[in-house]
């Protein structure tokens, strides 16, 4: 083994006839020096350890942080056999010259000593200093080698004696035998800087781990969270002061702002409410981040809350908060006033920034300034005032800038500016104002300004000739088109040089058509019914009256007929007298009296044509010249009689008075076959005498009984019944009125 942290290597046998005692083939001291041979050595026996304190007393002490190897001395033997120390020498007689094997040791101290040292006198450059671990790159002359070195420095067990320069050694000579040998390590130091580095580091790793370990479950210093100091508490105490101290918070309601609009928003409905425990959750806890005990040491500062949403609840509130501070933007129009244009502005709008205000309401419906300004976007008008004002330059102006003139027909009429103005007004489309006139009222004010310019047309009807309905054909009238029209004043009216609108006259066809009347089948009598008038003149008027207007009525499939519209209005101007008439059980006297017997007959022709009953009411006391059961009274606005074509041809009404009787005949073509049947009076009760101090009481002698009584009908359609129908009435007995003076005070 090595000693000194020198790792010992075995020389390749082949060197090894290299010798240990001569630099550059000179011996390292002169015989007779303080140097033993090693013949002295065995003759006088001197010990290793003597040898070497006299070689040290000599060569003096050798420096020990001086390493280098024996590669220094370019003339010393190239190569030489290392030993242990125990070893003995050794001695080769090969090639009859003695080779001395010393040992390592001793043999390295010399030469070490021999490459770091330098006479006093011998010039050393910095190319002939040795290196740490090696030599220099020159060799030390052999002449100044053996004069340097007088004494052997190498200690050992024995004196090396001299050897002969052999032709290997020579060759030898010329290279360090070191050069072998890896660089001097000593690993002891570098584990001991290492075990302290490592130390260190454990040290410092326990005490942080241990300083974040400490702090986990403490809030950093200065820490705030919506205004409420929590700084330095523990988890449990800061949780307990942020639910006291935000314990109204949920309720408030929060003002908000977008533009010049505001209002106000509850965060309980709005679905927003703060979870404490997770924020001093995201506060505290334990890790090894760095940044964790640096906001420790350093502090806290201002910290958002954890808010939990509801979110079906906070989208109600967002859209109805959006709603509420939107501002519509107000399109540009032009409006005429006394005739002449003028421009609306146009306005722009805002609304709120839905998707941003809603993270800012998220983030900060607890920390923000009051109001909270909700973002606001622009929202700009359909129609500009560019386009506003192009409307006013380019179309109003112009057009009520004088006078339109209308040529229909053979005749002209002239529109002033004013009435222009009052059928012109501006729409706008995709963006644009479009000019639009109405070209009815238009028509309605060229037809003022002309005479008997139009002429309406007639529609196809039936007329009575020899008790026979008789189709008159309709014929065509003429008209203006309203849409043509407009578009001619608007033409002539945006004209810089003719302001003459020319339209033509065009025909129109009668709303009831030659054919259509033909196609509802009136071809046949389908029924009749008559009952007697009375011996009052007057009364049979209005019957007269009222027949003319019923003649002619035409009632189309599906439609329901009312007696009552047919006759209206009843009034003095439309034919009709004053007549009796029972008005809630009294005879008076009012306008069209005697026209229930028009409604009893209408009804019992369209009973008989099998027409479908709509409404209907019998007198409330029992007339003889009308049959019982089968009557109706009507009355102006509260009593009617009214059936509706349940066949699918048109029914049209005939009636006339003669004979005595008053007629209503229906012709249609025949659907229906009807049965009927009428019940035997029951429950009969004889008239009595009334008094009565009503001041418009007329006297009357007792009339019929009161009974009751059952009506049936049958419809049939091809032999098939389609519907029974029966109807039942009570009739009150016809009392005499006696009129009696009404008592006195």
């Amino acid at each position: 083994m090595a000693e000194d942290g020198i790792r010992s290597q075995d020389l390749d046998p082949a060197d090894e006839a290299s010798t240990d005692g001569l630099v550059d083939g000179e011996p390292l001291a002169e015989p007779g020096e303080l140097a033993p041979t090693a013949a002295a050595a065995a003759k006088d026996e001197v010990p290793v350890a003597k040898a070497t304190e006299a070689a040290t007393e000599v060569a003096g002490p050798a420096t020990p942080d001086l390493v280098a190897g024996p590669s220094a001395l370019k003339g010393a033997p190239a190569e030489t056999r290392t030993a242990e120390p125990s070893e003995p020498e050794t001695e080769d007689r090969a090639g009859g010259a003695a080779v001395t094997t010393v040992g390592e040791k001793s043999w390295r101290e010399s030469v070490l000593r021999r490459e770091l040292w330098t006479p006093p006198g011998v010039p050393q450059s910095a190319a002939d200093r040795p290196t740490a671990l090696g030599g220099t790159d020159r060799a030390v002359p052999a002449p100044v080698a053996a004069a340097a070195f007088p004494i052997s420095p190498v200690p050992a067990r024995r004196a090396a004696l001299p050897i002969p320069v052999t032709p290997a050694a020579a060759a030898a000579a010329s290279h360090s035998p070191l050069d072998v040998f890896e660089a001097e390590v000593r690993p002891h130091h570098r584990a001991r800087a290492a075990w302290i580095l490592v130390t260190t580091v454990l040290v410092l790793a326990a005490g942080y781990v241990g300083a974040q370990w400490a702090l986990a479950d403490r809030v950093p210093s200065g820490t705030t969270v919506a205004g409420i100091d929590i700084g330095g508490m523990r988890s449990s105490a800061a949780v307990a002061a942020l639910r006291a101290g935000l314990a109204d918070a949920e309720t408030h309601a929060i003002p908000v702002a977008a533009g010049d609009k505001s209002t106000s928003l509850l965060p309980d409905q709005a679905g927003l409410s703060v979870d404490a425990a997770a924020t001093v959750k995201g506060l505290t806890g334990f890790g090894l981040e760095p940044f964790r005990l640096w906001v420790q040491i350093a502090g806290g500062g201002d910290r958002r809350p954890v808010t939990v949403v509801d979110e079906k609840a906070f989208g109600t509130a967002m859209t109805a908060l959006t709603d509420s501070l939107a501002v519509d933007p107000v399109d540009g129009g032009v409006v005429f006033v006394d005739g002449n244009p003028q421009p609306m502005p146009a306005v722009n709008g805002a609304k709120v920034v839905k998707d941003e205000a809603a993270r800012l309401l998220r983030d900060t419906w607890l920390t923000a300034p009051r109001p909270i300004a909700l973002p606001v976007e622009v929202v700009p008008p359909t129609v500009t005032q560019a386009e506003v004002d192009a409307a006013v330059t380019d179309i109003a102006g112009p057009l009520t800038r004088a006078p339109i003139s209308v040529s229909v027909g053979d005749q002209i009429a002239e529109l002033p500016p004013s009435v222009v103005a009052s059928v012109a007004s501006f729409t706008p489309v995709a963006g644009k104002l479009t000019l639009t006139l109405d070209g009815k009222q238009l028509r309605e004010e060229v037809v003022k300004r002309t005479r008997s310019l139009l002429t309406a047309p007639e529609d196809a009807h039936f007329v009575f000739e020899n008790d026979q309905p008789v189709l008159r054909p309709g014929a065509p009238g003429t008209a203006i088109d309203p849409a043509a029209l407009a578009r001619a004043v608007q033409k002539a009216g945006l004209s810089a040089t003719d302001r003459t609108a020319r339209v033509a006259l065009v025909p129109t066809d009668p709303k009831q058509s030659t054919a259509a009347m033909q196609a509802l089948g009136v071809k046949e009598k389908v029924s009749e019914f008559a009952t007697p008038l009375t011996n009052e003149p007057i009364r049979t008027l209005n019957l007269i009256n009222g027949a003319s207007k019923m003649s002619g009525q035409l009632v189309r499939p599906g439609e329901t007929f009312s007696t009552t519209k047919a006759l209206s209005p009843i009034t003095a101007a439309n034919g009709y007298r004053m007549a009796h008439a029972l008005v809630s059980g009294e005879l008076v006297n009012v306008i069209g009296g005697g026209l229930s017997q028009m409604g009893t007959t209408t009804y019992n022709a369209a009973f008989f044509a099998g027409m479908e009953d709509i409404e209907h009411k019998p007198h409330s006391v029992y007339f003889t010249r009308y049959p019982a059961g089968r009557e109706a009274t009507i009355f102006e606005g509260v009593v009617d009689m009214k059936f509706r074509n349940n066949t699918p041809y048109g029914v049209l009404i005939q009636s006339w008075v003669a004979g005595g009787k008053l007629h209503v005949a229906m012709w249609s073509t025949k659907y229906w076959d009807v049965a009927t049947t009428t019940s035997g009076r029951s429950n009969v009760v004889q008239p009595k005498a009334v008094h009565s101090t009503s001041p418009t009481c007329v006297a009357k002698s007792a009339g019929n009984p009161g009974f009751s009584v059952t009506v049936t009908r049958t419809l049939s359609l091809n032999g098939a019944v389609k519907a029974n129908e029966s109807k039942s009435w009570r009739y009150k007995p016809d009392d005499a009125l006696v009129c009696d003076a009404a008592p006195g005070p």
